[in-house]
């Protein structure tokens, strides 16, 4: 078995993982300027094609410079790029996932020679290496899935975060991650395949919370991008949003619906990975109320002058506060995030007494 080649293939995939694009791009680029003659470049798979990894690497720059530049950026115009950015890494995952992976994992072939060897000393040559693809293939797409949802989930912090300061800090961790797996393969294969294989265990024992946030992400991204908010009404009983918090043994960013139970009480009925039986738990009792935000909207349980965010609204909720405090006769609204810092500064521009927003 070609061990220095299985080594190479852990970390190829588990790099191309953390970002698909620049992945799926630079390995095509090395592997067209590798390639000796125009045959050998005609026999390259769809990835080599500079038609591909030209214009990926141009988008990947694009990105790079979007994260640098953008820094300096109010976060309301730099959150759209964020989005672009999200939606682009969602696309190229789910090629990657597909059109990528499989091939990059097809590497236990037999060669001619070995056969005839074989057949030359009385044994049958039995070629065994599509056994090892079965094999190998289901196992390189399972742990791809794995690390893109880790690498994701930043993603969509990035894009939920109102601060940039934090959105660098998260963008920095990616590409640190990233680096590590490029820089030890390139000193050593075996220590580059050790190295994958432990962010592939660690990406496995945060799947959970990788696939929630990232399922948050992609709800977020389909409500910005179709304008969602214009044609949606809320209805009693169906509100679809998240949690924000562990309530009950149920982590926060779990997608569920919001209701009142025979009791009158709030209860938020859930499916765990969105396919397993139906679950409902009570929200805590106590005095709830809609909060307005700048990007998306939440559902506030406030204590005296404290307030905790219970529920995460998708982007659809904006502009509806007001018909969400009436479906589930709610306390009322308040501005929260963005949308309270303004108003806080303005009232005070305007010299009227406010209390700074929490």
């Amino acid at each position: 078995m070609p061990g220095h080649e299985i080594a190479q293939t852990i970390s190829l995939i588990t790099g191309v993982a953390i970002s698909p694009l620049l992945g799926v791009g630079a390995v095509g680029a090395w592997e067209y300027y590798h390639a000796g003659t125009a045959e050998e470049r005609a026999r390259l798979h769809w990835y080599a094609n500079p038609w591909f990894w030209g214009p990926a690497l141009l988008l990947v720059a694009i990105c790079f410079i979007k994260d640098t530049a953008g820094t300096a950026l109010p976060t309301a115009l730099k959150k759209p790029f964020d989005i672009a950015d999200a939606v682009e890494n969602k696309i190229s995952g789910l090629v990657a996932t597909g059109a990528f992976v499989p091939l990059a994992a097809s590497i236990f072939e037999t060669p001619p020679a070995d056969g005839a060897w074989l057949s030359s000393m009385g044994f049958a040559a039995i070629d065994a290496s599509w056994t090892y693809n079965i094999v190998a293939i289901p196992l390189a797409m399972v742990a791809f899935v794995l690390v893109f949802l880790a690498s994701n989930a930043i993603n969509v912090l990035i894009l939920l975060s109102p601060f940039t300061t934090v959105d660098l800090a998260l963008k920095t961790l990616r590409t640190a991650v990233l680096g590590s797996v490029v820089a030890t393969a390139w000193i050593n294969p075996w220590v580059g395949a050790v190295w994958a294989l432990i962010l592939i265990v660690a990406a496995y024992f945060i799947s959970g919370w990788s696939f929630r946030l990232s399922h948050t992400g992609l709800v977020f991204i389909w409500d910005f991008l179709t304008l969602r908010q214009r044609r949606f009404r809320p209805q009693a009983g169906g509100a679809r949003l998240f949690l924000s918090r562990k309530i009950e043994k149920v982590p926060a960013r779990t997608y569920g619906t919001l209701s009142r139970d025979a009791e009158g009480r709030l209860a938020f009925t859930y499916r765990p990975w969105l396919i397993l039986p139906e679950r409902t738990i009570t929200l805590p009792a106590g005095q709830y109320e809609a909060g307005r935000g700048l990007f998306y909207s939440e559902i506030l349980r406030v204590d005296g002058n404290e307030t905790r965010t219970v529920i995460l609204l998708p982007p659809r909720y904006l502009g509806h506060e007001e018909e969400l405090v009436k479906l589930y006769g709610l306390s009322g609204t308040r501005d929260v995030g963005f949308r309270a810092a303004w108003s806080w500064f303005r009232n005070t521009v305007k010299g009227r007494a406010t209390a700074a927003p929490a």
